[in-house]
This record gives structure tokens, C-alpha cells and sequence, in this order.
């Protein structure tokens, strides 16, 4: 049972990876990337390292998510020349 849920874990870390390589929109990029650390929280989870995905879910998809969104709303839309 627990390797059905670890192949639907990786299948979605790989979906979540390539999204957020290939999207050209940077905070489309940024939630891609926040949700791929909180799909490896949820594989840390579901092998039973609790403390380990506790702390991913927290600095990896809280805290770097925030900073990511914060970095993205300091920069503008246009390059200067």
C-alpha cells in the first residue's frame, strides 16, 4: 500500500518540477517550486520521517514560498535598458 502512495508522490514531484522549469510566468514558477517541496514533505511523511517532512513542509514550502512571492513583487515587469 505505502508503495502505491510513494509512486503517485514521485510521479507529481516530477510533474511539479517540470512545470515549474517550463513556465515562463515567474509566479507560476515560484508556486510550482513551493509545491514541489511540499510534495517531498509529503514523500518524507510517507516514509516515516516525521520530523524531517514536518520541517520541509515549514522552511521549504512556508517560509522559501514567502520569500519567493516577496523577491517576485520587488521586481518589475520590464527589463531596463
Amino acid at each position: 500500500m505505502n508503495w502505491k502512495i510513494e509512486i503517485v508522490l514521485y510521479l507529481l514531484l516530477l510533474a511539479n518540477a517540470l512545470l515549474a522549469l517550463g513556465v515562463r510566468n515567474l509566479l507560476a514558477a515560484a508556486v510550482a517550486a513551493t509545491a514541489f517541496t511540499f510534495t517531498v514533505a509529503l514523500l518524507f511523511l510517507s516514509m516515516g520521517a516525521i520530523d524531517v517532512g514536518f520541517t520541509e513542509a515549514v522552511v521549504g514550502a512556508g517560509i522559501v514560498g514567502v520569500y519567493f512571492i516577496a523577491a517576485i513583487c520587488q521586481t518589475t515587469r520590464k527589463s531596463r535598458d
